[in-house]
């Protein structure tokens, strides 16, 4: 055995000792982040020493309520939308001066916010009224039953009422501007809540595409449309409406189907109420001819296969 461990190599283990070598560039990367940060720093510092304290004021707005500076147009009412003009200070404006572009771009700004609420506050009170309306078809059983008869919707225009005629249960008499004894009292429960709003009422009266035997050279569609928008304006004014309200009374014929597939179904006859809202008023009262009441797009399709789908 002492033989054995005699033959055994002896190893010998140096370790070798280095002295610390490059540690790499990181400590320069971390002394740019410094140099920047104590750039933006300063360049901040300067900034906020330059600017004047009605600006500071709008920093101080934006970062309180950002939305409704975005929404004002990128300024608090009175102040400019550039905070440093042209990228820097303007050296030609004396302290407290104010300029000509600068109180146009916020006039406007702020008038398209008045607008934009002005125009909110009134669809608010259409949809009122729309609800109101149902609620009363639906409180009075005598009306229950014609619900199919009444269709609402809010339009481009404002809020539409239309009374449709059904196959069995027309409006009026045949060819005539006679009204049935139930449309009159259909008209009269609404006359008495469109004096609920302010709006003025644009009435329009529409026929199907089937003619008068004396043809368009005698009494036609066009007449008869127009007589039964007059025979419905007396009945909302018995209702109760004030007369001042109604702005517009006009015949259509068959111009404007509600079934444009089908040209004699009963429902293309029918009285059509609009509510207007004030942008509908001034295209009338303005003779804008670029906007026509009642001649935006009808229903869905679906309505024509089932009229009581958006009717109450």
């Amino acid at each position: 055995m002492a033989d054995d461990l005699s033959q055994r190599p002896i190893v010998i283990k140096r370790i070798k000792k280095v002295a610390g070598g490059h540690h790499g560039g990181a400590w320069k990367i971390a002394y740019a982040d410094f140099v920047t940060a104590m750039m933006a720093f300063f360049l901040l510092m300067w900034l906020l020493g330059s600017s004047t304290q009605s600006q500071l004021e709008g920093i101080s707005e934006y970062f309180k309520t950002p939305l409704k500076i975005a929404f004002m147009g990128g300024s608090s009412i009175g102040e400019t939308n550039s905070l440093i003009k042209g990228g820097g200070t303007d050296l030609t404006r004396q302290h407290g001066q104010v300029k000509n572009g600068e109180i146009i771009t916020n006039d406007k700004a702020n008038k398209q916010a008045i607008k934009v609420i002005k125009e909110r506050i009134e669809l608010e009170k259409l949809e009122g009224l729309k609800k109101k309306i149902e609620e009363a078809i639906q409180a009075n059983p005598q009306l229950q039953r014609f619900a199919n008869q009444l269709l609402l919707d809010i339009t481009t225009d404002g809020l539409r009422i239309q009374i449709v005629d059904e196959q069995n249960r027309p409006m009026f008499a045949l060819g005539r501007a006679e009204l049935q004894p139930y449309t009159r009292t259909i008209l009269r429960e609404i006359g008495k809540m469109l004096n609920e709003v302010t709006n003025k009422i644009s009435l329009s009266g529409h026929t199907d595409a089937k003619p008068f035997p004396s043809g368009d050279k005698g009494y036609s569609n066009w007449e008869l449309s127009a007589d039964r928008a007059n025979a419905s304006r007396r009945e909302l004014i018995v209702g109760g409406m004030d007369a001042n309200k109604m702005l517009q009374v006009v015949g259509l014929s068959s111009a404007v189907l509600f079934d444009k597939d089908n040209p004699l179904n009963p429902i293309n006859r029918r009285i059509s109420i609009v509510v207007m809202n004030e942008k509908a008023e001034k295209a009338i009262t303005m003779d804008n001819p670029t906007v026509d009441i009642d001649m935006q797009e009808e229903p869905a399709k679906d309505l024509l296969q089932n009229p009581g789908a958006n009717a109450l």
